[in-house]
């Protein structure tokens, strides 16, 4: 016996598949079990593979018809605490129930019992979210040369812990080690690096960037034979060609996740999801010891776990927050957050990847910045300070986005500490890095500007009023632009994430601003893992477009296929290169010899 669960057929009509906690056993499920397939139940197989019992109900084949759910989800998940939750959660990943591709690891260097691992670092601190195979019954600790620093528990049953360091020195490498309790070797050694002090003048800085790197478990059988999502093997793939480029640190831009809990389009419009029906929330209950954290890693786990890894053990990465890692999709009613969702964006991040670190520039005092047992910590604000070489703030715009007259994207003490930034002397170069793109549209809800679909002429459009679109979220683009137009001694640049897209261009206008004096480049990072669905010209019938709001040159239109953006910073000029692969037209091994399709040098003055 074995426990199983049903997943529901994909978002492109293909058939659910069956998969279990110790083995996994594909099985197309048919569309006319209904909301019987989206529960947990438990599964015995008593012949072949292919034929047995679900409690009292036969199958055999393809087909099997229940009645009603023979397990209650919240039940069953409720009574994981006692000796069958021991059994299962305790045996094998929670993934297992959801991902059908092997998790990928470093064929160089032993993981051991360590399932993923997410640094990030400053000129003096580090910060790593780990998950074990196992859990552990007491804290591990984090050995940093003759130094050891405990863990912290950040789940409930001692399978994911954080260590947060303090007092490092700068731009140094680092040996760090993890053991258990018992002074036994949780994994391989390994080394990661701090940042220069913010005096530090290094030559080069180079910063891997990508977006939309989660979504559930896809498949893939051949050039231009693929369904949902890409399969996490491939996303991994595609971030270690990155890594092979040795990029000093790299920027998660948003969409870590797909697992949105309403529909915010059609007859059903507010209702729940399919996927938020597996899930089974309980939206009244808090997350973390009950039944809703299991369900939150079983719906996050497979979507991050798989992707990094281990791989980027000794590459810091900076994760940013976008609509979808808020558990919802940006429409009109999903935002501003409801306070269930909110919490499961927040638990996500304690689990899976870390918060930003305190930079001595960024007021300690903004939304969601606290200093707890956790440590000094931002959860959608943050920076990247490479000496003075080259700052990036990075910020959340839909955890403090607002509606009516005096609408914004980012709160007001935060787009102060933006200006703040951008005008600062001191760095050679400063960038933003936002979660909602500059420069392009799609004709979505939750974005800086007013074009809207026009389904009819197949084209975005002002010409009739965005619904529920405030005009207060454009007006602070504008002072944001305006600001970084106004660094005459240096070359504005903006890179995004979550548009599905790869592309850059060159602002010279934006609504009465003339900014053409200092124009500014904005760059849409590339999506690691969208589904055909996600990209604009399927979902709407239309591609993105830059925005009737601005006058911007393309120097490359948005392409709709995976790759990544790595940017070098450099005291004379930053370079841009922009990766694509394409799964129409290119095998996977193309992945491994990606080189840039477009490289151009912006010099500063």
């Amino acid at each position: 016996m074995f426990v199983v669960v049903l997943g529901v057929p994909d978002s492109e009509g293909g058939p659910g598949v069956l998969q279990g906690a110790s083995c996994s056993q594909s099985l197309p499920i048919d569309r006319s079990l209904g909301r019987d397939a989206y529960h947990i139940h438990i599964l015995d197989l008593t012949n072949a593979p292919l034929i047995g019992t679900i409690g009292a109900a036969p199958f055999t084949g393809r087909l099997f018809m229940l009645k009603r759910p023979l397990v209650d989800r919240r039940k069953f998940l409720a009574s994981s605490a006692g000796a069958m939750g021991a059994a299962f959660f305790g045996g094998g990943p929670l993934d297992a129930l959801t991902n059908q591709i092997a998790q990928t690891q470093s064929r160089t260097w032993d993981a051991g019992q360590v399932r993923h691992l997410l640094p990030t670092v400053s000129e003096s601190r580090i910060l790593l979210k780990v998950s074990f195979e196992q859990a552990l019954s007491a804290a591990p600790s984090l050995r940093i040369g003759a130094s050891s620093f405990p863990g912290r528990m950040n789940d409930t049953g001692g399978r994911f812990w954080q260590f947060y360091v303090t007092d490092l020195d700068a731009g140094a490498t680092h040996s760090l080690s993890l053991v258990a309790a018992n002074g036994s070797s949780l994994c391989e050694p390994w080394t990661l690096s701090t940042f220069p002090p913010a005096d530090a003048r290094p030559d080069r800085f180079r910063l891997l960037f990508f977006t939309c790197a989660g979504g559930p478990e896809g498949t893939y059988t051949g050039i231009g034979q693929r369904r949902g999502n890409l399969p996490t093997a491939i996303r991994n793939r595609l971030l270690r060609r990155g890594l092979s480029f040795n990029p000093n640190a790299a920027v998660a831009n948003g969409d870590h996740i797909y697992w949105d809990l309403h529909q915010w389009s059609g007859q059903l419009t507010g209702g729940l999801s399919a996927r938020a029906r597996i899930s089974n929330f309980e939206f009244s209950g808090s997350v973390f010891g009950t039944s809703n954290e299991t369900a939150l890693m079983l719906a996050a786990g497979p979507q991050i776990v798989p992707v990094y890894g281990t791989d980027f053990r000794s590459t810091p990465v900076f994760f940013l927050q976008d609509d979808h890692d808020h558990w919802e999709n940006d429409a009109a009613g999903a935002f501003p957050i409801a306070w269930f969702q909110l919490q499961l964006a927040r638990a996500t991040q304690q689990l899976y990847y870390p918060e930003f670190l305190p930079d001595a520039n960024r007021p300690f005092g903004l939304p969601w910045s606290s200093s707890s047992d956790r440590g000094d910590l931002s959860e959608s604000f943050g920076t990247i300070r490479y000496g003075s070489l080259a700052e990036v703030l990075l910020y959340d715009v839909r955890r403090t986005m607002t509606l009516g007259p005096s609408a914004v994207f980012v709160d007001s003490n935060v787009e102060e500490w933006l200006l703040a930034r951008t005008t600062a002397p001191g760095v050679r170069h400063v960038v933003h890095a936002p979660s909602n793109p500059f420069g392009w549209s799609a004709g979505k809800w939750g974005e800086w500007y007013p074009d809207v679909l026009d389904s009819a002429a197949a084209t975005l459009t002002t010409a009739v009023p965005k619904p529920y679109w405030q005009d207060g979220w454009l007006r602070q683009h504008d002072r944001l632009v305006d600001a970084m137009s106004g660094m005459r001694a240096r070359t504005p640049l903006i890179v995004s994430g979550d548009l599905h897209a790869i592309g850059a261009g060159t602002m010279h206008r934006s609504g009465t601003l003339d900014i053409a004096a200092n124009p500014v480049t904005t760059v849409l990072s590339g999506p690691v893992g969208t589904a055909p669905g996600g990209f604009p010209s399927v979902v709407r019938g239309v591609g993105s477009s830059p925005s009737s709001h601005l006058d911007l040159d393309q120097t490359v239109p948005p392409i709709e296929q995976h790759g990544f953006t790595l940017v070098d910073f450099l005291p004379d000029r930053i370079v841009l290169s922009l990766f694509r692969w394409d799964v129409n037209s290119q095998p996977i091994e193309a992945i491994d010899s990606l080189e840039p399709f477009y490289t151009t040098e912006l010099s500063t003055r």
